[in-house]
């Protein structure tokens, strides 16, 4: 089946303004050419250690959906071992829809933030913005010594509290849409001058930044951008995010180093909205339908390794 392509002037359009973005060096469009040489392939004789142990923080009262559609992710992007920190009120609703996920109350883990046995931690989506969630993911990036990827509430917490930036662990990801990236820098309507302060921004903190849109940029520290070209209006739509989250964690879990789990977590994540919209159509498709593509996605992938 053939796959909707994002719009080639989109990309150009997209390309011409990096290039006269302040502190951008390489441009990098984001094609097959560039992803299949470092997709890794599961060796014959590997078990499920091998694969990374993520933890995700994620989901509040109201919000478990959010939880299930990173966890869901996550599992169909190769993680070895998935714990999901989250409120005990959504436990149950997580162990029915991602059985194969271990859960961890929030209260249990601010009492005890031991973070040795994982490889990667996600933390934002559906989260809460209150005390009690800030308090917890201050704990979590200052007890955590591997990579991070940070979403949605985790960002707006941040935002709310620009030391925690210091906390973020060098190596890790954060993926804001517009909103939340304005919140980080400053607010400011020239999209040139939003991903110049993007640039500044994961030069000080040496983390790399994806920041959504159409097409999708991802901003490493050293002023390289990854200029994406998969993806399509359908994925404008709650949750869509989630995924994104919860496919970049599998990928750092997995020892991606943390540029290449971005940029790759979202082409992944923009075939899968490719996928869907030619199942489903753009108007139909939901975050749930961007998760379930992913099977077909990297079936796909495989089979090119």
């Amino acid at each position: 089946m053939q796959l909707p392509i994002m719009d080639k002037v989109l990309i150009e359009q997209c390309a011409q303004r990096l290039r006269s973005t302040p502190g951008i060096g390489s441009i990098v469009t984001v094609t097959p050419d560039a992803v299949m040489p470092l997709l890794k392939r599961r060796n014959p004789d590997s078990y499920k250690g091998d694969y990374g142990h993520a933890l995700l923080y994620s989901g509040s009262l109201g919000m478990a959906g959010a939880a299930v559609l990173a966890s869901r992710a996550c599992l169909r992007s190769g993680v070895g071992l998935l714990t999901i920190c989250t409120p005990s009120c959504n436990n149950d609703i997580l162990q029915i829809s991602v059985p194969e996920a271990m859960t961890i109350s929030d209260d249990d883990m601010y009492a005890n933030p031991v973070l040795d046995r994982y490889k990667a931690v996600g933390a934002g989506p559906g989260l809460g913005r209150g005390a009690a969630q800030a308090a917890l993911l201050g704990r979590l990036m200052r007890a955590s010594s591997c990579p991070m990827v940070l979403d949605a509430d985790a960002l707006n917490i941040i935002s709310a509290d620009h030391s925690l930036l210091e906390a973020i662990p060098a190596g890790s990801v954060i993926t804001p849409h517009p909103g939340e990236l304005k919140r980080l820098t400053g607010d400011t309507d020239n999209w040139t001058d939003l991903i110049a302060r993007a640039v500044i921004l994961a030069f000080k903190y040496g983390i790399t930044i994806v920041a959504k849109g159409a097409p999708t940029v991802t901003i490493t520290p050293d002023g390289t951008a990854y200029l994406n070209t998969t993806g399509n209006p359908g994925m404008a739509t709650g949750g869509s995010g989630d995924v994104l989250t919860g496919i970049t964690l599998a990928l750092l879990a997995q020892g991606y180093d943390h540029n290449q789990a971005a940029f790759l977590a979202v082409y992944i994540h923009g075939l899968a909205g490719d996928t869907a919209a030619a199942r489903l159509s753009m108007t139909a498709m939901t975050s749930a339908d961007i998760a379930d593509s992913l099977p077909a996605v990297w079936l796909q992938l495989e089979k090119t390794l």
